[in-house]
């Protein structure tokens, strides 16, 4: 992603966002997200339970309500076999198609086909507002991981937190046992390890770290102008 953006700021080169919905569909997919132990028992700091279903509508309300940004990632429609896109193109760069008509079809945005996961950038009390800071937190199904998703997703947050919502600092935190994160954060995307929590989580029989990455407005406009360079 550039320094300008398109016409419609909820997709990126592979992925379309969209809000969640107050619809069965969305409230069994949030369950999927936060039912997968695996997955969570790299991210929850809290004991790993089985997930109710209570459990996840409450976190389903909280990424719909009570976030900075709070979305559904998407697949495009066309990528998802949608009989109703008829572009075949499944490669097409989402975020350079300017077509008002391809984009908004209708008020739901038909464009967003099959979720694969949820983002989001957590808000802070209104207190502390001028702070101008806020957290990642990211989940992506289990059959899509590895393609890359999660990256762009985390990408597109971060532009969508500094150049839409003037946000000077964003972080994220992973567990020092989940390899795969950290080498995401701190090499692939370009967050700066800011800190680290020693012995602060006991999972699986032992005591693990939790780092804690960061990046600034200023470097991220650096890393992108970097980019744009190559």
């Amino acid at each position: 992603m550039g320094n300008s953006r398109p016409f419609n700021p909820f997709t990126s080169q592979r992925l379309v966002y969209r809000a969640v919905r107050d619809t069965p569909e969305d409230e069994a997919f949030v369950h999927a997200i936060q039912a997968d132990a695996e997955a969570q028992s790299g991210a929850m700091y809290g004991l790993l339970r089985p997930e109710t279903l209570k459990s996840s509508n409450e976190f389903k309300a909280e990424v719909a309500e009570k976030c900075l940004l709070g979305a559904i990632i998407c697949l495009p429609a066309a990528a998802s076999g949608d009989p109703e896109n008829n572009n075949n193109d499944t490669t097409t760069n989402l975020s350079t198609n300017t077509s008002s008509t391809a984009l908004y079809k209708d008020k739901h945005n038909a464009m967003a086909g099959t979720p694969i996961g949820i983002i989001c950038l957590k808000a802070n009390p209104p207190r502390f507002a001028q702070h101008r800071w806020s957290e990642i937190s990211i989940d992506v199904l289990a059959e899509h991981r590895g393609k890359g998703y999660g990256a762009e997703a985390i990408e597109w947050s971060l532009w969508y937190g500094f150049r839409m919502a003037g946000l000077h600092r964003i972080q994220i935190q992973a567990f020092s046992f989940n390899d795969g994160a950290c080498r995401l954060y701190g090499e692939k995307l370009g967050f700066k390890e800011e800190g680290r929590q020693r012995d602060h989580v006991w999972f699986d029989g032992g005591w693990h770290d939790n780092v804690i990455y960061g990046m600034l407005e200023d470097e991220w406009r650096a890393t992108r102008d970097g980019q744009a360079q190559k």
